[in-house]
């Protein structure tokens, strides 16, 4: 599978316990994500557009309404990275 640079950083970041918080408008339409590690960090990277490039593969996954978490196909996709810490 053919995944932009962006979205591994997206997807390294869930894989690692990280969170996708969504805002929705009235009619129930996501109009605003944040991408968040699991030390509470935001990531930028984290637009719209890569979110629904995501959850269009279904790489990513809400359950229940809550925030949206790494999928077990998510896990597959992403290639391993060094952490910079």
């Amino acid at each position: 599978m053919n995944i932009s640079k962006y979205e591994q950083r997206v997807l390294h970041a869930l894989a690692q316990g990280g969170r996708i918080q969504h805002i929705k408008d009235d009619r129930g339409k996501i109009v605003e994500v944040d991408c968040f590690s699991r030390e509470g960090f935001r990531l930028a990277d984290c637009s719209l557009p890569v979110f629904a490039r995501l959850r269009r593969r279904r790489l990513i996954a809400s359950k229940g309404g809550g925030a949206y978490r790494i999928t077990r196909d998510g896990l597959a996709a992403v290639r391993g990275q060094l952490d910079n810490r």
